[in-house]
C-alpha cells in the first residue's frame, strides 16, 4: 500500500479552537501557502484557508494530519476539478 492509499483511507475532518488553532486531517498536499492563505489538497477537494499570521505548525504526511496556528477568517472549498481548472484556483489565489 502506496502513502495516497494510506491517506485515502483516512477521513477529512476540520477542528478549529478560538479562530486560532485548526487542525485539519485527510490533507493530500499543501499546494501552497504564506501567512494570509493555505491551499490544500484534501480527501475531499481543494481547501481554502484565509487569515492573518497563518503558520503552519505540524505536517504529518504518513496520516494527512496538519496543524496550522493564527487568526483564521475564512475556510472554504474550492469545487473546480481539472489539470487547467486547478491551474486556475492557483493562479486565482496566489497572484
Amino acid at each position: 500500500m502506496n502513502r495516497q492509499d494510506t491517506i485515502s483511507n483516512y477521513s477529512h475532518g476540520i477542528s478549529l479552537s478560538e479562530r486560532k488553532n485548526l487542525v485539519i486531517t485527510g490533507v493530500k498536499k499543501i499546494e501552497n501557502f504564506d501567512k494570509e492563505k493555505f491551499l490544500l489538497e484534501t480527501i475531499m477537494g481543494f481547501l481554502v484557508i484565509n487569515g492573518e499570521d497563518l503558520e503552519l505548525i505540524k505536517l504529518d504526511t504518513l496520516s494527512g494530519n496538519v496543524s496550522i496556528k493564527g487568526t483564521v477568517n475564512n475556510i472554504s472549498y474550492a469545487e473546480e476539478s481539472g489539470k487547467d481548472k486547478e491551474n486556475s484556483i492557483f493562479n486565482r489565489l496566489f497572484k
